[in-house]
């Protein structure tokens, strides 16, 4: 019993992917029952780095969501179009389909998944968040009996490298980012992954997942790491703290009982103290921690990207669908024309959470002036945060940064609307030169 694959892209990850079909040995027996039928490419003269009968190649990808013989389309092109409208449609032709595309499932899941159920298909996605670590399954079904109260992680390789190389060789942002370009660690334009777009889009995921409803894109807050400079990275340091890009979803602890979907979403450059286990999240490596109840926390590491590591996830996947196929084709001589979903394995609910603003963010705030080195500025600077009931943790002077005094504030905990409304009072002031960084604490 043959379950036939219809292969979108043939990059990086559908490389990889056909390399694990091609080499059942010692994997999972089901594998071997796995048949790439067909594989739609762009440019079929392009030299591959797999071995594949011209027969299966084509460049007409229309044809290999339509084709009857096809029982799950594997989507590894990316991009938002076409591959949105081939998942549709291969969704409308009664296909399962696995995919790897972050950007286009977090701003058309919802007419993704709802075909998908009305069709009675599924879509999975384990491969689109953290490359190959298996988290989207474990928050479906291992985490499912919990009440999941945060999903914290380091999910974009490239600002993780960045940030990491800063850390290590104090070096400043911009040089590094053009080193890591160079070794092919960062796109030509990196702006999704320096500006945190590429983690907004899998945070809005797995917030959808962790929290049982849908996530509108626009609402979640989006801040990258440009404004992170070698000088943020050292005082971090001496603080206690490494800088790491973080994506938060986190339950709002007044909302559990009553409205258990009001939520923060939110991607910014974050002081992690070293004694959290994601402070040694290094590299291009990822990591998930998630907080739940009864469970506590768990914790998943792994390689954020590549083609093996993000091929394994596809063909997990494939694997799941594939094991449910086989108990259906075993079990009934006649299918019903819309098959049952696994519950644990769709991805089913309809309404939408409420993302409640940043403004109402309650956090610690790290923050650096440069000043005019007059007498008074420190005690300007206090009073105001507290007129706008800021508390400080520490405040200190550290020296002079081009004739200006540099000085550093970290805050208790306070409301994010008060703290932004205090430092726009301090910017009129006088003797304010800038205000070269505002970071949260975790």
């Amino acid at each position: 019993m043959a379950f036939k694959i219809g292969l979108l892209g043939l990059g990086t990850v559908g490389t990889g992917t056909v390399k694990i079909l091609q080499n059942p040995a010692q994997r999972h027996p089901l594998v071997q029952e796995l048949e790439l039928y067909r594989v739609g490419v762009r440019s079929p003269d392009k030299p591959r780095a797999v071995d594949i009968p011209a027969s299966l190649i084509t460049t007409d990808l229309e044809s290999i969501v339509t084709d009857p013989a096809v029982d799950i389309v594997v989507e590894v092109m990316g991009g938002l179009e076409p591959a949105r409208s081939l998942i549709l449609n291969a969704i409308a032709h009664g296909k399962h389909v696995v995919t790897a595309n972050k950007a286009a499932i977090a701003r058309y899941g919802a007419e993704i998944f709802t075909a998908a159920e009305e069709a009675g298909v599924y879509v999975l996605l384990e491969a689109a968040v953290g490359g190959g670590i298996p988290v989207i399954e474990p928050l479906k079904q291992s985490l499912c009996a919990n009440r999941i109260l945060t999903v914290t992680g380091i999910i974009n390789g490239t600002t993780n490298y960045i940030l990491t190389r800063m850390q290590t060789e104090g070096g400043d942002f911009e040089a590094i980012l053009a080193d890591a370009q160079r070794l092919g660690y960062a796109e030509a334009d990196p702006t999704a992954d320096v500006d945190g777009l590429d983690a907004a889009d899998k945070i809005a995921i797995l917030a959808s997942l962790a929290f049982g409803g849908r996530i509108k894109l626009p609402e979640v807050y989006c801040e990258g790491i440009r404004q992170v400079s070698a000088a943020d990275i050292a005082y971090a340091d001496k603080l206690g703290f490494v800088i790491k890009l973080l994506a938060v979803a986190k339950r709002e602890a007044e909302a559990l009982a009553e409205t258990p979907e009001q939520l923060q979403v939110r991607v910014h450059p974050t002081l992690v103290p070293k004694s959290h286990p994601l402070a040694s999240v290094n590299d291009v490596y990822n990591a998930i921690l998630i907080e739940g109840e009864p469970i506590g926390q768990v914790m998943f590491f792994g390689p954020g990207a590549g083609a093996g590591p993000t091929a394994s996830a596809i063909v997990a996947d494939i694997l799941n669908i594939a094991a449910i196929l086989k108990v259906e084709r075993g079990g009934s001589a006649r299918l019903p024309d819309k098959p049952l979903l696994d519950p644990l394995l769709a991805c089913s609910h309809q309404h939408y959470c409420t993302i409640v603003p940043i403004e109402a963010l309650v956090t610690r705030f790290y923050v650096r002036f440069l000043t005019q080195d007059s007498p008074g500025v420190i005690g300007k600077l206090g009073t105001c945060f507290g007129n706008h009931d800021v508390s400080l943790e520490s405040i200190v002077q550290t020296g002079l940064r081009d004739n200006l005094a540099e000085i550093v504030v970290v805050t208790h905990h306070v409301r994010e609307g008060n703290f932004r409304t205090a430092l726009d009072e301090i910017r009129a002031m006088k003797a304010i030169s800038s205000i070269a960084t505002t970071l949260r604490v975790l």
